[in-house]
């Protein structure tokens, strides 16, 4: 993974309100799942705990169905702990290069979430779809493979996601807070 593209494109990304702010209009659906979704008393105190930073770069698109039903999940987990998470995100049509990079089956997927050490160093990458996501639209076989923005989501399948995505958030920091060469630096 080149890490001067990832901290490159990390330099030129967006936070959340900004990312949203560059299309009013279809942050609109956006908003809507933010208000649906919220971490609960365990799930923040969670990620509370996080201890290592982490910068987590999204490659999105505000027209995304996917992305405006996951997307305020990922705002709300990295809004639990500012100082160990620091999201950014950019449009994957306007970062041609990151996008190339980081093709999933062979296709350009968002959201695609990259998951970065404090110095940059590549950790994980997940995306466009977590399981329960994936279960969701493979049990309903309807219409597109995206989903429309703004489409009604089912509370149990937003609250698995939410689930799934706090998971790798935690799996990321364990790797992160047992990684040898961050506590020989941290001296923890």
């Amino acid at each position: 993974m080149d890490q001067a593209l990832l901290e490159r494109s990390f330099d030129e990304a967006l936070d959340y309100d900004a990312y949203l702010a560059t299309d009013p209009g279809r942050a609109v659906p956006w908003m809507r799942v933010g208000e649906q979704i919220a971490l609960n008393a365990a799930q923040r105190e969670l990620v509370a705990g996080f201890s290592r930073r982490m910068h987590v770069l999204v490659l999105s698109g505000i027209w995304c169905g996917d992305c405006s039903a996951q997307g305020p999940m990922l705002a709300a987990i990295a809004e639990a702990n500012p100082k160990s998470i620091d999201l950014r995100w950019v449009d994957r049509d306007e970062h041609d290069t990151l996008a190339d990079a980081m093709q999933i089956c062979g296709g350009h997927r968002v959201p695609t979430v990259i998951f970065m050490a404090e110095d940059f160093a590549f950790v994980s990458l997940l995306g466009d779809r977590t399981l329960s996501r994936y279960r969701a639209l493979a049990a309903r076989q309807l219409g597109p493979s995206c989903p429309v923005p703004g489409a009604a989501h089912d509370a149990t399948e937003l609250a698995a996601t939410l689930q799934e995505w706090l998971d790798e958030f935690e799996r990321v920091h364990l790797l992160l807070r047992l990684s040898p060469r961050l506590r020989a630096l941290h001296g923890d």
